[in-house]
């Protein structure tokens, strides 16, 4: 490798020149994130999907899926912004399966007690 410099012949490998010691090439480095990477909130979303609510599970997932790739190709803002709406998801799947669940468990015990005096009517 030449220097532009001074036109003196470096090796390869040779980041400064050896006669007159300026930057043979700019290496560039990666852009490092300052922070580390967030939690893509995948197997929440895959469990709030098969144990409380199909279709708010399934936006979650798909946000969740973006968060890795987004990450990767250096987009950090909108892999925190994937990670915070699957999230947000996750949570709507999770409160929305509890609140059936809840309403399954009172209407049952309406209609228990309906037939608990329906019977007493009976005798």
């Amino acid at each position: 490798m030449f220097c532009k410099k001074c036109g003196a012949d470096n090796p390869e490998s040779a980041v400064t020149c050896y006669a007159c010691g300026e930057p043979l090439a700019s290496i560039e480095q990666p852009r490092q994130p300052m922070e580390p990477k967030p939690d893509n909130y995948l197997v929440w979303s895959i469990l709030a999907t098969l144990f409380c609510c199909l279709i708010p599970g399934i936006v979650a997932i798909v946000y969740a899926a973006q968060v890795d790739t987004k990450w990767m190709m250096g987009d950090y803002a909108g892999a925190r912004e994937a990670a915070k709406t699957a999230r947000t998801w996750t949570l709507v799947a999770f409160i929305l399966g509890l609140a059936g669940i809840i309403a399954y468990i009172i209407i049952f015990a309406i209609y228990a007690v309906f037939i608990a005096a329906a019977m007493r009517g009976i005798d």
